[in-house]
């Protein structure tokens, strides 16, 4: 049976639509992707809590739901915008549906929303807060909510709760996890390496214990100056100058711990598609990207100079460090954008290490 749904944009703004998913009304931070595929490495990338996800491209969910795909084991999206979802998937690792896969996960989500249209108000306006909801009108309270509320405490949200080691492979490197996505295990593990995953609450002690060969600081989701404490943390154990790689999140805290600033930007950028250059030659990578916040260039770190850059908006896509062993991406190179263009960032980490050892 149809259920009307309604999204309420913080600045008024009304869509109807009709509810998939679970049932139920959720609040959050309003974003879109342009990606034409991938729609279950969005929904499970830590990188997406707390926000109320557009997808962009006008169907979705035509191959299914396909486990292997995640890129962590539970959703994080608040809740899922589409034009319209496909009722019969079809692909042979097709395990599910994804109406059924978001009821079972708690997702509110609507479809039959003008996604264009929604996409150029938020492109104009900037990202903004929404609200999925049964009713086009909103109590008192419920307004209050939807115009007060924030991401909070978002990487202590999708962290691990505590170390594990996977691989038996030649280097040991710590990821630092901020809200790690699978595929980064993977490309490391099929590079020789043995992963130990931290909480991203750890001391500097804790992580200079283990002696690793590397450290990758992850992806992760909300606004890096509000894990001020971790990025402390972070900046003692750069001392050290141990070969260090960072990917989105881990970009910006490196930034940060080492004198940096880091700016919000007005939609990010998130998808598939998302065009950088090689700020050293003539090179285009077509990356995978998921983020709201970029590196100062006005404000860099000490010691690092911009090794990428957007070619859309010309905003920071990496750092390179003059004065240590580390390099920093705000694109996903295990995110196969290209689809392979720009994995050979993890060979860059893996000739450190070498150095290294």
């Amino acid at each position: 049976m149809q259920r009307d749904g309604y999204l309420i944009l913080s600045n008024g703004t009304v869509f109807k639509g009709e509810m998939f998913g679970a049932e139920g009304q959720v609040t959050g931070e309003l974003v879109f992707t342009t990606a034409m595929t991938g729609y279950l490495e969005a929904l499970t990338d830590p990188g997406y809590y707390g926000q109320i996800v557009i997808q962009t491209f006008p169907l979705i969910g035509n191959y299914g739901v396909i486990p292997q795909d995640f890129e962590s084991d539970k959703v994080h999206v608040k809740g899922y915008i589409v034009r319209q979802w496909c009722q019969v998937p079809s692909n042979f690792r097709c395990e599910g549906r994804l109406d059924t896969f978001l009821t079972q996960n708690g997702v509110v989500a609507l479809s039959g929303i003008d996604t264009r249209e929604l996409t150029r108000i938020v492109r104009r306006n900037g990202v903004m807060n929404a609200r999925i909801s049964a009713s086009p009108e909103l109590t008192e309270a419920e307004a209050k909510a939807l115009a007060d509320y924030k991401v909070r405490d978002a990487v202590k949200s999708v962290t691990c709760a505590s170390s594990r080691t996977v691989g038996e492979g030649k280097y040991h490197v710590v990821i630092w996890d901020l809200g790690a996505k699978k595929g980064i295990e993977e490309s490391l593990i099929k590079r020789d390496c043995r992963v130990t995953y931290m909480p991203a609450t750890s001391t500097a002690e804790e992580i200079l214990a283990l002696k690793p060969d590397g450290i990758l600081l992850s992806n992760g989701p909300g606004d890096p100056d509000d894990i001020e404490d971790i990025i402390s943390e972070v900046k003692k154990v750069a001392q050290e100058k141990i070969p260090t790689m960072g990917i989105c999140l881990g970009h910006l805290v490196l930034a940060k711990a080492l004198g940096g600033r880091c700016i919000k930007m007005k939609y990010g950028h998130r998808g598939e598609n998302q065009p950088v250059k090689d700020a050293f030659g003539d090179r285009i990578y077509i990356t995978a990207q998921g983020h709201g916040y970029a590196v100062d260039t006005d404000n860099l770190p000490e010691g690092g100079v911009v090794s990428y850059i957007n070619v859309n908006d010309g905003t920071c896509e990496g750092i390179k460090y003059t004065d240590r062993p580390a390099f920093t991406l705000q694109f996903h190179p295990e995110a196969c954008g290209g689809p392979l263009d720009t994995e050979f960032m993890f060979d860059n980490f893996i000739d450190m290490m070498k150095e290294g050892k």
